[in-house]
């Protein structure tokens, strides 16, 4: 119910790709980990458990308009979705992609990537006949577990280096 109920967004945000890297308020963005050029963030109308979004912060609709540096940027971004969700919820697979473009699905105009974490099994009669989806774990509770496992990815780099 706290999901359901909960508001989409602060009522004051007019481009929320953009808007919220600058709340300065990671937990309340729901964003997991910056780099230099992206950002990851919990996707709020989520497929599955941790479906997260890699989001550059220049805004563009396009692949082809980031710089080569961007695009390296968001695909390391992606790469790390992918280890922090591992690491995190231990899922079997999973879907990552791309929306270019409104025929395509894309209902925000600012580039973004869908990483989807997948269970076996996880695709059962709701989404399919009742165009509704379960989540077994709030937002918020799933932001502090992604939050604690790169706290020991971090953790775990640093003591490689040394």
């Amino acid at each position: 119910m706290d999901y359901i109920e909960a508001p989409r967004y602060p009522a004051d945000l007019k481009r929320p790709f953009t808007d919220l890297p600058a709340l300065g308020n990671d937990r309340l963005a729901l964003i997991v980990h910056r780099s230099r050029l992206s950002y990851l963030l919990l996707n709020r109308f989520p497929y599955n458990p941790g479906h997260l979004l890699a989001v550059p912060y220049k805004e563009v609709t396009d692949l082809e308009q980031l710089t080569p540096a961007g695009r390296a940027d968001l695909m390391e971004t992606i790469t790390y979705a992918k280890r922090l969700l591992t690491a995190a919820l231990k899922p079997n697979g999973f879907n990552i992609g791309f929306n270019l473009g409104s025929a395509a699905g894309g209902s925000i105009a600012h580039l973004h990537a869908h990483i989807v974490p997948r269970w076996n099994g996880d695709n059962n009669f709701m989404p399919v006949l009742g165009h509704t989806r379960l989540l077994p774990q709030s937002l918020e509770a799933t932001w502090e577990r992604l939050a604690a496992a790169a706290a020991r990815l971090k953790k775990s780099k640093r003591t490689k280096r040394k």
